[in-house]
């Protein structure tokens, strides 16, 4: 499948919320995954993103391809790092953490996966990452060796979001993190979404139906759950739920 990116532009333009649910293959086994992937296609998921932060059990291309023999949803590749790369998968998200000054994760990763994405004829979607403070240490912040934007600074989300978006950009992903005690700031998201008119994901932290809808009324364009998902399947059903009431309320 290609033009993912597309899909994703498109229907930020027309004001359609989306959903994508994030697994992380060291999570879930063959039978967790069949279970969350009926879910997925039920409640009419629009991305199923695949990565982690760290992954110990080398399941990352099985998990891609048990995903494309059991559904068409698109499979986004969300890296950890610059070896989880596949070429099964729809697309990836090419990140650069711009909320941190580790160059690792700034280009380092990048350069090193860029050969292979070419190889593998991956569809590229250009993503500002911007780690936001959520109230404790959380994996991404550990890993990549940087510090969040404080949840109170949204100037500094703004501004960095701005040099994203000049530098070529496609998407802004504002990311709490993996176990976030806290998820991005409503005010934050809205004053992003004010100054760039780029398709705004946001993730973490997002565990029940109401969050969800205040995240899409701030301005998210798609909301990603992970942790949430994982630990709770029939999160999938409310965050769509949520979906329907925004457009219900629009």
């Amino acid at each position: 499948m290609r033009n993912v990116y597309k899909k994703i532009h498109e229907n930020t333009k027309k004001g359609l919320k989306m959903l994508g649910v994030l697994i992380d293959p060291d999570k879930y086994n063959i039978a967790k995954l069949t279970h969350v992937l009926g879910l997925c296609q039920q409640h009419k998921v629009d991305f199923i993103l695949v990565g982690g932060s760290l992954l110990m059990q080398n399941r990352f291309e099985e998990t891609i391809r048990t995903l494309k023999t059991q559904t068409d949803i698109p499979i986004i590749i969300f890296p950890g790092n610059g070896f989880q790369i596949s070429s099964n998968a729809d697309a990836i998200l090419f990140t650069s953490l711009l909320s941190g000054r580790n160059p690792e994760y700034l280009i380092g990763q990048q350069v090193l996966a860029a050969p292979f994405v070419k190889e593998f004829d991956l569809e590229t979607i250009g993503t500002a990452y911007l780690l936001i403070e959520s109230g404790g240490s959380t994996s991404v912040s550990y890993m990549s060796n940087t510090k969040a934007i404080p949840a109170n600074k949204s100037d500094i989300a703004v501004a960095t979001s701005l040099a994203a978006a000049m530098m070529g950009m496609q998407m802004i992903y504002l990311e709490a993190g993996s176990g976030a005690k806290y998820p991005v700031p409503d005010e934050m998201i809205q004053q992003v979404k004010k100054y760039v008119s780029l398709p705004l994901i946001c993730g973490g932290g997002i565990n029940d139906m109401e969050t969800a809808l205040n995240k899409y009324k701030a301005g998210a364009d798609l909301i990603v759950i992970g942790n949430g998902a994982e630990k709770a399947p029939n999160l999938i059903g409310h965050i769509t739920e949520a979906k329907n009431r925004f457009i219900e309320l629009t």
